[in-house]
This record gives C-alpha cells, sequence and structure tokens, in this order.
C-alpha cells in the first residue's frame, strides 16, 4: 500500500487524515473537495504501531508538504493528528479535528450500544457474528470482515445519507489490531487528553449532533486542555459530515473558511 496521495497542485499545505486506524481512502472525497484551489496531501498510514504511524506522517509532511501545514483528522485521524501536533508543533499551523473519539474513557462507554440500537435486528446478529470472527485465530479474510462492520456501523452513524457508489477503501485489519489498543490505553490513562497541554497551534473540532461519538466528549475535555480551541456542532449530521444531505454543504463551507 502506497502511503500518500496527492491532489493539486503544489505548494502541498493541507493534509487530510482518514481513521480506522487501517481504513485507508475515507478522506479522498474531502481531499478533491479542498484541492480546486490549493495542493492537498492525502497520506495513507501503513506503520503497525501508534509511535510509527507518527513518525510516518511526520516524514510524508516534511518531504512532501510545505510545513507548517494545516492537519486535517478524521475520527482516528483526529486522534493521530492530534499526537502529532504535540510532538511536533513545528509541523502544524493548524489542527482540524473531524467527527474525532472522545477524549475522555467515560465518554466511548456508549458508542457500540448507540451504533447497534440504530441496526435492525438482522443487522445486530451479523454485527455480532463479525466481531467473533474477527476474536477468532482461526477466522481469515479479516481485511473483509473489518471491512463489513465498517459498512454497517456507517449505516449507524449516518443521519440523512446521499446515496452514491461506496468509497474505496483499503482495510487492513493487521493495522488495527495493532494500532487500536495502544490508542484505547492512551485514552484510557489519560494520556492522551494530557498532550492538549502542549499543542501550540489553534484547534478546532467540526461535530455532527448525530454522531455515535458524543459532542461532549471532545468540546468538554478539549476546552479545558487546549489553549486555542474552538467547538462546531452541525445540526442533523452523522459521523462523515461529507455524505450528510442537510450538513455536507455547511460542512464544507465551514472547512474551507478555516483554510483561508
Amino acid at each position: 500500500m502506497k502511503n500518500l496521495r496527492k491532489y493539486g497542485t503544489a505548494p502541498y499545505r493541507v493534509a487530510v487524515i482518514h481513521g480506522g486506524p487501517g481504513v485507508a481512502g475515507q478522506m479522498s472525497v474531502v481531499a478533491q473537495e479542498l484541492s480546486t484551489d490549493r495542493g492537498v496531501l492525502e497520506p495513507q498510514q501503513t506503520e503497525l504501531s501508534l509511535s510509527g504511524q507518527v513518525e510516518e506522517l511526520k516524514s510524508v509532511l516534511e518531504k512532501n508538504g510545505e510545513v507548517p501545514v494545516v492537519l486535517i483528522g478524521f475520527s482516528w485521524g483526529a486522534w493521530l493528528c492530534f499526537i502529532t501536533a504535540a510532538r511536533f508543533p513545528e509541523l502544524v499551523e493548524k489542527l482540524i479535528l473531524i467527527s474525532s473519539g472522545p477524549f475522555r474513557e467515560l465518554d466511548a462507554r456508549n458508542i457500540l450500544e448507540t451504533r447497534l440500537k440504530r441496526l435492525n435486528p438482522e443487522e445486530r446478529a451479523e454485527v455480532y457474528g463479525l466481531m467473533e470472527k474477527l476474536l477468532d485465530p482461526s477466522a481469515v479474510e479479516k481485511d473483509q470482515i473489518l471491512a463489513r462492520i465498517g459498512c454497517l456501523f456507517s449505516k449507524a452513524d449516518a443521519f440523512d445519507p446521499i446515496k452514491s457508489e461506496p468509497e474505496s477503501l483499503d482495510v487492513r485489519f493487521e493495522i488495527y489490531r495493532s494500532v487500536w489498543p495502544e490508542a484505547a490505553e492512551m485514552r484510557r490513562s489519560e494520556k492522551l487528553l494530557g498532550l492538549g497541554s502542549r499543542i501550540q497551534c489553534p484547534v478546532v473540532a467540526i461535530h455532527g449532533d448525530h454522531d455515535p461519538h458524543p459532542a461532549r466528549g471532545v468540546n468538554e475535555p478539549l476546552k479545558e486542555s487546549v489553549a486555542d480551541f474552538r467547538f462546531i456542532l452541525l445540526r442533523n449530521c452523522g459521523h462523515m459530515p461529507w455524505i450528510e444531505r442537510q450538513a455536507r454543504e455547511k460542512f464544507f463551507k465551514i472547512l474551507k473558511k478555516e483554510l483561508v
């Protein structure tokens, strides 16, 4: 898997970071939309450790971008950008967190329950079965299993999605299995939130009010830990604002304004 896509023309002062971990390609639509009048990098995270992904992102930005850049992170990618900005503040001009995972353990406890409640009984049963297969050492095709879970969760995450062709994603279970437990432990131990005091650039969080990842889990802790922080709540919007019929236009208007 190549670890970078480029859109528009140099200089590249904006980078969009996908979620997952291990779900490369999620931000291609956002990158394309933003690249009409600027150069945009879309790094694809390939390393099998959290520190490895931070170093990989740092290397891609230094080699291909005009630093400091504006880092736009989606979901897990918001955390990765947050960690990178704290460790290498000289690389980041502004940090934009889209649909970030919550920064406190207590705010993450009901995410799975919320998603499952939004699915029908057959879909819930399928999720449980797929999750069991992921835990089975003898199970094969785990990339496909994880991708199917992602499809079901995407349905649960959306408020009023625009019907379109599914995105072409490169889903890697091995990356998810290697990186996510380390990231989850950083949240549980509050080391993740503790990095907020080291971030020197402005931070803007954009979040949908229908996102199973609760908005309060981003807004409340970051307004206390980050010196320059703003929170924008999108109404009638789920986890991926760019697919939402009632929020897409406003989302891109806000995002482009933040890049001026």
